[in-house]
């Protein structure tokens, strides 16, 4: 591998979207060149001409692209809260279906009907406060109790997703057959002694899984099952389950726990995670953890003004260890600030930052989309990278009606982004440079919004993919990675086309295909070519 090389890891399927975030570094970015809109689609909803979709069910955000069968074709495996499904990757037809109604046998799962109903609900403006009304009741009947959000799939076509007690493998009876049935092929019950729920996967380069729980345990399990290392991070120690316990009494459920997102990995062995206020770098050697300064481990504090830690799985910035090379974080300030952290040595003549709590912090870049008399900005979604750019979207909404609290707020980003009077606007990008080793702003756009989408970057043709909103329909939005300027949008239309926190991603082919609320999008148009070649 070059040294400026994008590290890919071997034992993941060879696709674009192996995992979620796409790559173990977690960048949401591919070399690949995506499509752009026409002038005439900013006019007109697409068609089923124009875009594919497929229901499936509750709780299909991510979606995974298998490698090569040996017929030449792949497939699209996605998990859910009721089933998982596996679908052709050129037509997105249902080739097979796994049912998961024994992970719940007391839940009384859902019909299509009943998502029809309540996407109709969530598209009717006649009344607000029923409108809330119609959303909270399908987060609760849908959407809370959610695991297995993190899964991969690895180079043997076996699906591997952390539930709450364990982590199982889906794999498929046939492997070389991509239309054979879908298969429970083992499954890992964590022992006793392993606090917590699952909440992170990842691979390291010797093809272990690495995960993590919200109590702060860190896991190397062997793909087979046959051994496992289990170790708590520093600080998590008699910290995290208080903190865990808090959080599900004072919020109701266990989305903050004192590790609340995924982590990254890279080529060396390097494990990123964070916890309520640090950013972590353990380091696997191939037999065990390492916490060791001299095997290249270390914590660095964030700032964390909320008390709720960060929201955003850690992303990989720069690939040539002779250059500057980073972790990106959005912190838990109430404004949230883009953090880099020097992935490597910190360079002698670094001097600690103003307001940073680090000598390892290389940048702050306040997510303030362009107001900085904003007094709250915070982000779910992990932090866009692309070259040294790093960039993050508004998930606040614009309006919150005194009667709903403040803990529901992100509710109406997610389910009701599209509807005007909550709408939140803005993107925000930082960009390091090099030459005078700053971390300075790039541009805001005040006028696009991704309510609830982690965004996409097609470097091949420089621009950024989100979901949106425009007008009360939910869209996909197209905008310049180096000026932040709007190339267009395409309108998708009603709620079945709401990303739900989920991301945009390109295939291997460079068409654009998400998750939905309760199913599978993909706008069936062809790669444009770099715009500034």
């Amino acid at each position: 591998m070059a040294p400026d090389e994008r590290w890919r890891n071997p034992f993941l399927a060879h696709s674009e979207y192996a995992i979620a975030h796409g790559f173990c570094d977690q960048r949401d970015s591919t070399d690949l060149s995506g499509p752009l809109p026409d002038i005439e689609d900013r006019n007109k909803i697409l068609d089923e001409n124009d875009c594919q979709y497929k229901w499936l069910g509750p709780g299909h955000f991510g979606g995974l692209i298998s490698g090569l069968y040996p017929d030449g074709k792949r497939t699209i495996w996605s998990n859910g809260r009721e089933q998982i499904v596996k679908l052709d990757y050129e037509t997105l037809e249902v080739l097979n279906t796994f049912d998961l109604s024994y992970e719940r046998p007391d839940e009384l799962f859902s019909t299509q009907s009943e998502w029809e109903s309540g996407v109709a609900d969530l598209d009717n403006f006649s009344d607000e406060e029923q409108l809330i009304h119609s959303a909270i009741g399908l987060a609760a009947r849908f959407m809370t109790g959610l695991d297995g959000v993190y899964s991969l799939l690895d180079i043997d076509h076996v699906m591997y997703l952390g539930r709450k007690e364990g982590v199982v493998a889906y794999s498929e009876s046939d492997p070389s057959d991509r239309h054979s049935d879908l298969i429970e092929k083992a499954r890992w019950n964590k022992p006793k002694e392993i606090e917590g729920s699952f909440v992170g996967i990842n691979m390291t380069p010797d093809g272990r899984l690495v995960l993590s729980t919200d109590h702060g345990w860190l896991i190397s399990l062997s793909r087979d099952f046959t051994d496992y290392v289990a170790v708590q991070i520093p600080g998590a120690e008699g910290k995290a389950a208080e903190h865990c316990k808090l959080m599900e009494t004072k919020r109701g459920n266990t989305g903050y726990g004192w590790v609340r997102t995924s982590m990254c990995c890279d080529e060396e062995g390097g494990i990123y995670l964070n916890s309520l206020d640090h950013l972590h770098r353990v380091v696997w050697n191939g037999k065990n953890f390492s916490f060791l300064d001299e095997d290249g481990a270390w914590s660095s504090e964030y700032r964390n003004g909320s008390g709720n830690g960060s929201g955003t799985t850690p992303s990989l910035m720069g690939d040539d260890p002779s250059e500057d090379r980073f972790v990106v974080i959005g912190d838990g300030d109430d404004v949230v600030n883009i953090t880099l952290f020097w992935r490597d040595l910190i360079p002698e003549d670094w001097e600690c930052l103003p307001n940073a709590p680090s000598l390892r912090i290389a940048g702050l870049g306040p997510a303030n989309m362009g107001d900085t008399n904003r007094d709250s900005i915070q982000t779910e979604q992990s932090i866009t990278v692309a070259g040294y750019g790093a960039m993050t979207v508004n998930n606040e909404p614009k309006f919150r009606p005194s009667w709903l609290p403040e803990r529901a707020s992100r509710l109406l980003s997610f389910f009701l982004g599209h509807y005007p009077s909550f709408t939140p606007y803005g993107l925000h990008k930082y960009e390091w440079n090099p030459e005078n080793t700053e971390f300075t702003e790039a541009w805001v756009n005040k006028e696009v919004s991704s309510p609830n989408s982690v965004p996409q970057v097609s470097i091949g043709s420089n621009v950024v993919y989100t979901c949106g909103t425009r007008l009360g329909k939910w869209t996909i939005e197209v905008l310049d990675w180096t000026t932040g300027e709007s190339l267009g949008y395409w309108i998708t239309g009603d709620s079945r086309f709401n990303t739900l926190g989920s991301g945009v991603q390109l295939d291997n082919d460079g068409r654009l295909v998400f998750g939905s609320i309760f199913g599978k999008s993909r706008i069936l148009r062809l790669p444009f070519k770099n715009m500034h070649s």
